[in-house]
């Protein structure tokens, strides 16, 4: 496969889909590069960014993550989920259980609904979300999975990195679309502004073999990989801040941004969202802890109306 990499690769003749196992090569995203003040300036004062994006370009490069507020309309977004409800109920979609207690109840996270409800693709196409997506990357972003929850996810805070690895390091982003406002105690998302700065964390990293997933599942991941994160966000006093969204909103992040489901302190309360990963076209994507490839980016999107 060919990627936009500055060094070529034989993908085929890797022993291993292992981040060890790729050059840590170019180019890098642009809002990565020490120069991204100075980029970021002549892009606005050349006109190929208003002062708007400048802003958010320049709070993405220090924080790793940018809210839109309200990118998406209301009534698009009742009619998306209604349709996905429709689907659950009538057994289409078959959410797993993930009870947080007797009294939970809501169904579980269904991973890529997008492929079986077209409606989902109303969000994946949506033009201001792209814009963004593009601006952030400067290359056109493709779609790699999407989650729907009716819930939070209580998910131990974590980089996408080792789940969807890009070659070249970086082209990955994520967009947190709130179909509700949030409230404080249903379990919001969690994230750590600036950790996007931090080294990236692979499987070898923390002694996670290539073939753990699959012998042992996902205990060596919760034992070491998560740990070490917890670890290192103390060791760099990083806060917590939670996205307290409104309807509409979009919370979109940097690929190594550290961030996961907080505690649903009332399991009454739902927190119904839609997470959508991009990779960028020309770049490769792996799954590190798994030592796989991603087969996600040769399945196309939106299969009911098209690809995207």
């Amino acid at each position: 496969m060919r990627t936009f990499a500055d060094q070529p690769l034989h993908i085929s003749k890797l022993p291993a889909f292992r981040a060890e196992h790729f050059p840590y090569s170019g180019p890098y995203p642009w809002l990565d590069l020490p120069d991204a003040s100075e980029r970021i300036a002549d892009k606005l004062q050349s006109r190929e960014i208003t002062r708007e994006e400048a802003a958010q370009c320049r709070y993405w490069s220090e924080n790793g993550y940018i809210v839109i507020g309200n990118l998406f309309e209301g009534g698009v977004l009742d009619e998306v989920w209604q349709a996905y409800d429709e689907a659950v109920s009538k057994g289409k979609i078959k959410p797993p259980r993930e009870a947080a207690g007797e009294h939970d109840p809501y169904p579980g996270r269904s991973l890529n609904p997008h492929k079986k409800i077209g409606d989902f693709c109303r969000i994946l196409k949506h033009s201001g979300l792209r814009r963004w997506i593009q601006l952030l990357m400067e290359r056109e972003p493709k779609t790699l999975q999407t989650i729907a929850s009716h819930k939070g996810s209580q998910q131990g805070v974590h980089s996408d990195s080792i789940h969807m690895t890009t070659y070249p390091l970086g082209y990955l982003t994520a967009a947190w679309i709130a179909f509700e406002d949030i409230h404080p105690d249903s379990g919001p998302l969690v994230y750590y502004p600036g950790s996007h700065r931090l080294p990236y964390v692979f499987s070898k990293d923390v002694g996670i073999a290539e073939m753990a997933l699959k012998t042992e599942g996902y205990a060596p991941y919760h034992e070491r990989y998560e740990p070490y994160i917890r670890k290192l966000i103390e060791e760099h006093a990083i806060d917590p801040h939670y996205f307290h969204a409104r309807k509409g909103d979009v919370l979109i992040w940097h690929a190594n941004l550290l961030h996961g489901g907080s505690l649903r302190r009332n399991v009454q309360l739902s927190r119904r969202a839609l997470v959508c990963h991009f990779f960028v076209k020309g770049s490769f994507v792996y799954h590190d802890l798994a030592a796989s490839r991603s087969k996600q980016q040769y399945l196309g999107t939106c299969l009911l109306r098209g690809g995207a």
